[in-house]
């Protein structure tokens, strides 16, 4: 099959999306991957041809999403609705038979499979489905007890759609859709989502077709060696502690240089700090500033691992089997935080808008010291091993492929 996946996002948001791209390569499928051009030397290092999608607004005009209200960003997302809607279903129509959208995409992905006669898969990186389990991920909030959480995951749906109606309403009518047909085509399309059950178990109130299939691991490249200069800080010493907060942008990224500097100092352990989009800096005998590194082969060099919770650094770091220190500062990030504190893997999350040096050295130093968390992490990291999220993604898609049905239907029904 001629495949399209399709993601919304910054770096953390387009990673996995190449590994399992590469998967499905290696099935034999031709695909395509469509993303924000800031991600089209990502994907095209994993070997990918990448297809732009002009969605970020913010990133269009030089502006960060960062300093935004949510007000703010939900009137932007609405405003530029329609121009998305335009984008997805332009690169749905450059020859594919089937979609693979993620969940920032789905309002308009589904459109855009339904008027187009496209098979559609749902390929998540968050449990977005309402749930009494837990409260909907995007609030960073603790539980409400299960009727409180089931009501808020739906009202945290509502606000997607509204923010994503504009271009709903749009793409309708460009294509022909009808509300009927698309709310046919919504309630029952089969999704799976890009984290472990070890991690997230699947709820137990989710629909038929909602599958937690396991981590989908970013594509690496074959040929990447560290630079001389890390090479050598990793071997000087005892493994150092990794600092990053990704594509995050802190309003003083020097004043943050500043405290994790101080951090590790008080914490007494050496670190790696990465710049990101922050263009972090920390210079030091026992401190090296670096850029863009790989996850896989950086972490299991660590004694610890600082960083914004982003669902693909919380999975990268789990996977190397170090303890966690986590400073979620927003949307989903608390709740990937309060599942690393839960599984025992690190001490309790210090929330960005709490940072402080001190904080954060005794975080560190608890991280560090204490074997408990070393000894969790190992444990989940065997536990991640053993699994194979692309391989069920990749036979979900077969099914796809088999039941050759189009249009309303998406695909087989879901098992």
């Amino acid at each position: 099959m001629h495949l399209l996946i399709a993601t919304a996002g910054s770096r953390g948001d387009v990673a996995p999306y190449t590994g399992l791209g590469v998967r499905l390569q290696a099935a034999g499928h031709s695909v395509v991957l469509a993303a924000d051009p800031r991600s089209a030397e990502l994907v095209r290092h994993s070997g990918l041809p990448f297809h732009p999608l002009p969605l970020d607004r913010c990133a269009a005009e030089g502006r960060s999403g960062a300093t935004l209200s949510k007000a703010e960003q939900l009137g932007l997302a609405r405003e530029w609705a329609p121009a998305m809607a335009d984008a997805v279903a332009e690169a749905a129509a450059s020859g594919a038979d089937a979609m693979l959208v993620s969940g920032s995409l789905a309002p308009l992905g589904l459109v855009a499979a339904e008027g187009l006669g496209l098979p559609c898969l749902g390929a998540f990186l968050q449990p977005l489905a309402p749930t009494r389990e837990f409260p909907p991920v995007v609030l960073g909030t603790s539980s409400w007890g299960r009727y409180g959480n089931l009501a808020a995951g739906r009202c945290a749906g509502s606000l997607l759609d509204l923010a994503f109606a504009p271009g709903v309403r749009h793409l309708r009518r460009q294509l022909g859709v009808s509300r009927a047909a698309l709310a046919r085509r919504r309630a029952r399309w089969p999704v799976h989502h890009g984290f472990s059950p070890a991690v997230v178990p699947r709820p137990a109130d989710w629909r038929p077709g909602l599958e937690v299939a396991g981590y989908w691991w970013p594509s690496e490249r074959p040929d990447w060696t560290p630079e001389p200069g890390l090479a050598d800080f990793l071997d000087s010493g005892p493994p150092p502690v990794f600092v990053g907060f990704g594509s995050m942008e802190p309003a003083d990224p020097e004043r943050l240089g500043r405290l994790v500097a101080r951090a590790l100092r008080l914490a007494g352990v050496r670190g790696v700090v990465q710049s990101g989009w922050a263009g972090l800096s920390v210079g030091g005998d026992d401190v090296l500033t670096v850029g863009e590194v790989p996850h896989a082969r950086l972490f299991p060099r660590m004694a610890a691992v600082v960083h914004h919770a982003g669902a693909g650094t919380t999975a990268a770091g789990l996977r190397a089997g170090v303890p966690a220190v986590p400073v979620p500062m927003m949307l989903d990030q608390a709740f990937w935080a309060s599942r690393l504190t839960a599984l025992g893997v690190g001490p309790a999350a210090v929330p960005f808008r709490r940072l402080s040096a001190e904080r954060l050295a005794t975080a560190v130093r608890t991280a560090v010291r204490d074997a408990r968390y070393a000894r969790r992490a190992q444990q989940v990291a065997a536990l991640l091993d053993a699994e194979d999220g692309a391989g069920r993604v990749v036979a979900a898609v077969e099914r796809l492929a088999g039941g050759g049905s189009r249009g309303s239907s998406g695909g087989p029904e879901p098992r």
